[in-house]
């Protein structure tokens, strides 16, 4: 599909704004430059405060305007200053706040007095020192930041339930997720991509406890520095890293009881040792949790002779399953500071994950006047073991600073390796039109490496202007093994199924490139950045005539201005184009059965979606915010449940690509405190998709407005307590051929801070009225089915932490490797 006009124009916006607003604010950047604020830290000994926390505000509402840390010898410098009165507060674990005096930035840099802390009175008794704590949500310029360290909602949860009560983020029946009603999210995990999707993404963050992660961001729109994949934005989560001096580190435990008396066992540590110029760190976390799922499938078929719609009949299904997970997820690396400007890391990090279900499922199936044509039972045993590590070095090097800021290089490389087993039984037991047995055993084998080598590089050319470029290149390899085997002519041993079973082995190289330029003056923002990937794809099915070769090279255009007008207002604009890839597992040929006629399937034959974004935002005191996004994606990847073969009523759950998907969608976000006792965050979606294609023999031109609210309300009821309530909505909605029905749930919590604020103990219900289950209806012109589909998603948890060792706080080096954008695809 030819993208609209002015769409096609964005491969010139980003210089055309640079050139055409810097024209217009040259005077005024001439006649007034951004200044600079340095200063020292100090103890009443006269000793460096190092690692203290310097935040600059504004002195007229004693707004944010940003941040900085101290060095080893105490000393901080804030740059890119604009002209205006300020404050500066300086903190520190184990003393007094302290506020400098007001004062004036006009364009040089401002020399500070010698800022001294006092030891806290506090410290000195042995107790209690911090108490602030961060708000669940924070709303920054270009994303929304879900602070899950310290909440209750976290207690004994998994990443999956956590970001499912996200501010816009919905997981869906098939457990894909969606931001703001996007499907296409790219999930970053520690800065790397996760290879997975689907339901491989939803085993992988249900094994990973929401006790490890420390933070979750969603970004909309994201500039050119990051990989082009993921259409609807992306979602980084941040696990957990000590940033305490010393030997430190943190143990916990939970216990979660679910509908049916399910339980869930969490248990984990992390220990860090930083000591100048080496940091170790390490944790390890295992989860032992048992689930259910119930799903009830009412399907009617039809069919047009003489082109008359014509009942066939009708099939009921109840399914139901059991199953116990346990996953052992780990990490360990170092960093080491080679001199003050080179920095040189290391990690290595994995998980395993074993479960096990049982299922059942009775079938009856109807003919056109309701009498009885088919009744089976079926049981349904399968195992899904998996195991993956990854390993990443890392090195960074800042070069002198001069004038201008310092110039930066920073160089990953990364290797990821993948193994999966899925071994199932399905045996079904029929009663009409004759007794009878059909045995299935599947036996699947996957494999699945990465590696990849990136650079990134910033040159700050100005004070106002800073120029950023790299590379990358990665390599993927995936062998998949379908075996499936049925009893033989005789009736006794088993067979190869040639009908399902598959050999699939599939290869990518892709090769990436981008420029990304910023620009800042006195009250504008301005980004425009290019990207360049080169994709070389091989597909190599099991039928040589299913194989497949791509070749593509896809330019990514992207731009964005902010313009603050004052200190209550500011405005940004940004405009990009993204891709997204199939992952690994939407083309695997890998089949899953729940009985004898459904299955889920991957499709070798899946194109990528790309798509032009909009987004125009205004905030109001860095606190309030409205969005307007708009976005067209050409061929867009929905998952969908059709028919699998027009003589036989086998329905088959894939992805396939439609032709055209339009988005618009207006957002707003509104942060109150009510009271002293009762601060809430509000976040309200409303959008409105569209989609176009054929499938299945069915056209389809549909789409309906929909939206989704947010509202999390928190009660500091002092001596440690604290209370969360937290209530999500998701009104009714189309998605490409499902119309799903509203959904929501009620979630709420306590905590109380003991021993010091160094043990935490929490209690918390999700889903209080257990009412996050999905219904939905799959409409084409010869198949309608109607499905109801519940999970354990009510359950009572009760956790404890503890911190130990030294509380003397270092700043964080994040780091982000360079697969980031393989790894979500795996699977």
């Amino acid at each position: 599909m030819e993208a609209p006009a002015f769409l096609r124009l964005w491969l010139h916006l980003p210089f055309s704004i640079l050139f055409s607003v810097g024209l217009l604010t040259a005077s005024a950047a001439s006649a007034q430059n951004t200044g600079a604020v340095s200063g020292t830290v100090q103890e009443a000994s006269g000793q460096a405060v190092t690692f203290a926390t310097l935040t600059l505000h504004r002195a007229a509402d004693s707004v944010v305007v940003k941040s900085e840390f101290s060095d080893d010898k105490g000393g901080f410098r804030l740059v890119a200053v604009a002209p205006g009165r300020y404050l500066v507060l300086a903190s520190q674990v184990g003393f007094v706040r302290r506020w400098s005096a007001p004062f004036e930035v006009a364009g040089a840099e401002v020399k500070l007095p010698t800022i001294t802390l006092q030891a806290s009175g506090a410290t000195n008794l042995k107790e209690v020192t911090v108490v602030g704590q961060k708000p669940l949500f924070e709303r920054l310029a270009d994303r929304t930041i879900v602070n899950v360290e310290g909440s209750t909602l976290a207690a004994g949860a998994s990443s999956l339930e956590v970001l499912g009560r996200s501010p816009g983020v919905t997981v869906d029946g098939n457990d894909n997720l969606a931001l703001k009603g996007r499907q296409g999210v790219m999930v970053l995990i520690d800065g790397k991509r996760q290879p997975m999707t689907g339901s491989e993404l939803a085993d992988y963050l249900r094994a990973l406890p929401a006790d490890q992660v420390k933070s979750i961001e969603l970004i909309t729109n994201p500039p050119a520095k990051y990989e082009a994949q993921g259409s609807a934005g992306i979602i980084a989560i941040n696990l957990k890293k000590d940033q305490r001096q010393g030997s430190n580190g943190t143990v916990n435990a939970s216990y979660g009881l679910g509908r049916y008396g399910n339980g869930k066992y969490i248990a984990g540590i992390s220990a860090n040792h930083r000591q100048k110029k080496l940091n170790l760190f390490g944790s390890y976390s295992y989860a032992d949790r048992e689930n259910f799922g119930a799903l009830t499938i009412n399907r009617d078929f039809f069919s047009y002779p003489n082109q008359q719609k014509q009942f066939e009949g009708s099939t009921l299904q109840e399914n139901f399953s059991h199953s116990l997970g346990r996953s052992h997820t780990w990490k360990a690396g170092l960093d080491y500071n080679f001199g003050e400007n080179t920095v040189i890391g290391g990690t290595v990090n994995g998980q395993q994950y074993n479960t096990v279900q049982d299922g059942t499922n009775n079938s009856e199936q109807l003919n056109a006047f309701g009498g009885p044509q088919s009744l089976y039972r079926s049981t349904n045993d399968r195992s899904y073991v998996t195991s993956n590590v990854a390993a990443n070095l890392n090195f960074r090097h800042t070069f002198s600073t001069d004038s201008a800021g310092a110039r930066e290089l920073t160089a990953d490389a990364d290797y990821a390796y993948y193994d999966s087993r899925r071994l199932q039984q399905l045996n079904t037991l029929f009663t009409l039109p004759k007794d009878s047995t059909d045995l299935l055993d599947g036996n699947q084998k996957g494999e699945l490496t990465i590696k990849s080598v990136k650079a990134d590089y910033t040159h700050p050319i100005s004070k106002q202007l800073r120029l950023e470029a790299g590379g990358k290149v990665s390599w993927v390899h995936a062998d998949n093994d379908v075996l499936f085997r049925v009893p033989g002519p005789d009736g006794i041993g088993l067979v190869r199924d040639p009908f399902r079973s598959n050999h699939f082995i599939y290869d990518e190289n892709i090769n990436a490139g981008y420029v990304n330029v910023n620009y800042t003056l006195t009250g504008w923002t301005l980004q425009g950045g290019l990207r360049g990937e080169h994709t070389d794809v091989t597909g190599r099915p099991e039928d040589p005539k299913d194989n497949f070769d791509r070749n593509y090279f896809q330019l990514f255009p992207s731009a964005a201005v902010k313009r603050t007008f004052s200190d209550k207002h500011e405005t940004s604009l940004s405009l990009s184009r993204r891709i997204d890839r199939p992952s690994y597992g939407q083309l695997n040929p890998f089949r899953t059965y729940i009985d004898a006629t459904t299955f889920g399937a991957g499709n070798p034959n899946l194109r990528p979606q790309t798509s032009y974004n909009f987004e125009l935002t205004h905030t109001f005191r860095q606190k309030y915010s409205i969005g307007l996004s708009y976005s067209v994606t050409s061929d867009p990847i929905i998952g969908t449940v059709q028919p699998a073969d027009d003589s036989t009523r086998a329905v088959v759950s894939t992805s396939q690509n439609l032709g055209q998907q339009q988005y618009v969608a207006l957002t707003l976000n509104a942060p109150l405190e009510i009271a002293k006792w009762w601060t809430m965050n509000n976040n309200v979606v409303v959008y409105y998709n569209h989609f176009t294609g054929s499938l299945a023999g069915t056209n389809l031109n549909a789409g309906k407005a929909a939206y989704n609210v947010n509202s999390t309300s928190t009660f500091p009821l002092g001596k440690g307590w604290t209370i969360d309530l937290t209530g999500s909505y998701q009104s009714p909605e189309v998605y490409g051929f499902f119309r799903l029905r509203p959904q929501g749930q009620v979630t709420a919590g306590v905590q109380k801070s003991v021993w010091e604020r160094k043990g935490t103990l929490k209690l918390n219900v999700t889903d209080i009225f257990y009412t996050g289950v999905t219904r939905a209806t799959s409409t084409y012109n010869n198949y309608v089915e109607r499905f109801y589909q519940r999970g354990d998603s009510r359950v009572a948890t009760f956790s404890f932490s503890y911190r130990f060792g030294n509380e003397k706080v270092a700043p964080t080096r994040r780091r982000q490797g360079g697969a980031e954008d393989e790894k979500r695809r795996a699977g």
